[in-house]
């Protein structure tokens, strides 16, 4: 358990999906090649698995990217930001768009086919069907757990206060069983196993509450 409770939001994670993704063809007056992807998806269960064993399931609102930075934006490859981004957002004017809808983070990204192997790789996997899933890293700012006191609890993402990086993907469903994943610095630090914390000691603090209600009823009656 972590010391300091703080790590309950702020939290940097990566959430992957199965994408409508897809090679784009160029028109005739742009450069390099294009892919479309969906690297953020709403309203849809993931189930995971924290570092306890414990499962629950995880969406993210619809909401979640309403007062997020999302000024710049990487692309790269499962995430690996050792390396050159393939695209970039960059305040909204890079060789990456993105809009946003109902269903989730769509992204328009401008891969330079003709002078980097990595991107040709990348363009050559989607469009093959190699390659058809999405990730992003990103911090929550708020959360809200439901059913915190049943077999599987759900954590609905409420705010997400950066993006980071989308990442194109080999694995990107998570199994019904995986671990959820995070970085390094957090791998002791379990957000069900808080949250489970916090309901008993707001369970405890209620029924305390109602102990002494009764003890002042019980008092004026023996007055009486």
């Amino acid at each position: 358990m972590p010391k300091n409770r703080k790590f309950s939001e702020n939290e940097l994670v990566n959430r992957s999906y199965m994408a409508t993704f897809r090679a784009v063809d160029k028109k005739d007056d742009e450069s390099g090649s294009f892919i479309e992807g969906t690297p953020i998806v709403f309203n849809q269960a993931t189930r995971l698995q924290d570092w306890w064993g414990d499962e629950y399931l995880e969406i993210i609102d619809s909401h979640a990217l309403d007062n997020a930075d999302l000024k710049d934006v990487r692309l790269f490859v499962n995430h690996d930001t050792n390396k050159i981004a393939l695209a970039r957002t960059k305040n909204g004017r890079g060789t990456m768009s993105f809009n946003i809808d109902e269903e989730g983070m769509h992204i328009n990204a401008n891969l330079d086919t003709e002078n980097n192997q990595e991107a040709r790789s990348l363009y050559s996997a989607v469009q093959r069907g190699d390659m058809d899933g999405m990730s992003f890293m990103f911090r929550i700012k708020s959360q809200e757990w439901k059913d915190i006191d049943t077999d599987l609890p759900t954590r609905v993402i409420k705010e997400i206060s950066i993006v980071h990086e989308v990442s194109v993907v080999n694995f990107p469903a998570y199994p019904q069983t995986s671990v959820d994943a995070r970085s390094s610095e957090e791998t002791e630090y379990s957000p069900l196993v808080e949250a489970r914390k916090a309901y008993a000691e707001e369970t405890a603090r209620k029924n305390n509450e109602l102990l002494e209600i009764e003890k002042i009823k019980n008092a004026n009656r023996l007055k009486v």
